[in-house]
């Protein structure tokens, strides 16, 4: 579907269109105005993606042939290899065209590896890409403010590699969350996810492994902040390995998975507690051997704030499923059938063998789906009623009698203070309150 789809429809030839009543006529100028501005839009979105490739493919052209001027101009003085490679390292202007042309041949990596793992990006991940990028990116640039002493081309190369593999991290991450909302997952989708998973798992471990045989063999460095980085993401990987399994299986079994809500809950509070300890000791001995780290205040803060709330969730979980289960009743059948008895949460109808529970507010759902749900939010699905809030359900008193037609519910009544002994009259407040007969 782009703008030229719609423009080889003949609408005279749609028997509505065709006609000359009046209403017909306005749905067509509306049709045809909403036509328009779809098709003007899409004109649009085309026009800027293939600007974008113009760019792209223009950048790419134009470091190449400035790093063959300066590859030529080099060996054009010196005729040799080595001393033309002297030359260019000792020359800023042919440094910052390398430094350029790396850079292009990063994104151009970069892109080749995300079309092999990922294929195309959705746009809610593109989004998420580019608005991570922007906060590493600022914490790279306030990691070079710390570690100035140590600034050198080799410095630079190893955090483009780990801002590099931090955003495949993010895509691996974005793209296994959603597996839970995709109806079909393909096997192409499988063997992409588990082998970048595998080749991300071994690159981590190899950084973390060298960074710390470098830390023993030649002390406290900025391989120190690299082992960390990576020890970091090893754990992101194993979080979306644990994720990427569950929904596998659920997605393998017949009926839903109940507790697949539990294991993921109970992972990310393992994996956040795992992050806020490895926080912790960075911290600590970043502040003993070197100086106050800024570029890890945010992360160190983000991982703080999920664990908190991984377990608030858990507390709250708890909380949710014990009161459904000692408090509120199982449906009965007479209720499923003065009902929708198809539970919105699964879309499946359900019975009244037990297997239901009536919320406070009277909505009824399957007590397996309600177990699930109450994993991730403690509210009805139906009506967002917080179910920690609101007090068991209680009979009616005042409901109308049974039978009787038109019959009104009764309307509370005042207290009758004149038959109250050593009482005067008062204003009554709009709460409840004991009073005598």
């Amino acid at each position: 579907f782009n703008c030229y789809t719609l423009s080889f429809v003949d609408f005279d030839t749609i028997p509505c269109f065709a006609s000359d009543d009046l209403s017909l006529v306005v749905s067509k100028l509306l049709f045809l105005q909403f036509y328009g501005e779809i098709n003007q839009h899409l004109c649009y979105f085309e026009l800027a993606k293939k600007t974008a490739k113009m760019r792209s493919a223009l950048l790419s052209l134009g470091s190449l042939l400035l790093t063959l001027a300066v590859v030529g101009n080099a060996y054009y003085q010196k005729k040799q290899f080595y001393p033309s490679v002297v030359y260019i390292t000792k020359s800023n202007p042919s440094m910052g065209v390398m430094y350029i042309q790396a850079f292009v041949l990063v994104l151009m990596m970069g892109k080749m590896m995300r079309k092999i793992f990922f294929g195309q990006l959705r746009a809610a991940e593109t989004e998420h890409l580019i608005e991570r990028s922007w906060y590493a990116v600022t914490e790279t640039c306030l990691a070079f403010t710390v570690f100035r002493d140590d600034f050198s081309p080799k410095f630079v190369a190893l955090f483009t590699l780990l801002l590099f593999l931090k955003c495949f991290h993010w895509l691996a991450e974005d793209r296994v969350d959603y597996m839970e909302r995709s109806p079909v997952i393909s096997w192409l989708f499988h063997i992409r996810v588990s082998s970048l998973l595998l080749l991300l798992g071994i690159l981590d471990y190899f950084f973390v492994s060298h960074a710390y045989h470098s830390t023993l063999t030649k002390g406290a460095s900025v391989q120190l902040v690299f082992g960390f980085e990576y020890a970091i993401l090893l754990s992101i990987v194993v979080n979306i390995f644990m994720k990427y399994v569950l929904h596998t299986y659920d997605l393998q079994s017949e009926n839903p998975w109940e507790n697949k809500a539990v294991f993921l809950l109970y992972s990310e509070l393992v994996m956040g507690l795992f992050k806020v300890v490895l926080y912790l000791l960075f911290m600590t001995i970043m502040i003993k051997i070197h100086t106050f780290p800024l570029f890890a205040i945010r992360p160190m803060y983000l991982s703080l704030r999920a664990f908190k709330k991984a377990v608030n969730d858990v507390i709250m979980s708890r909380r949710a499923i014990r009161n459904m289960n000692t408090l509120y009743p199982d449906a009965t059948a007479e209720e499923l059938a003065t009902v929708d008895n198809v539970c919105i949460i699964c879309r499946e109808e359900m019975s009244g063998s037990g297997s239901s529970k009536k919320l406070p507010c009277n909505h009824i759902f399957h007590a397996s789906c309600l177990r699930s749900w109450f994993q991730r939010q403690q509210t009805c699905p139906t009506c967002r009623m917080d179910v920690l809030r609101v007090p068991a359900p209680t009979p009616v008193q005042n409901a109308p009698p049974v039978g009787v037609p038109g019959a009104q519910p009764q309307q509370p009544q005042a207290p009758n203070v004149a038959n109250c002994p050593n009482t005067a009259p008062v204003l009554m407040p709009p709460f409840p309150m004991p009073f005598c007969k």
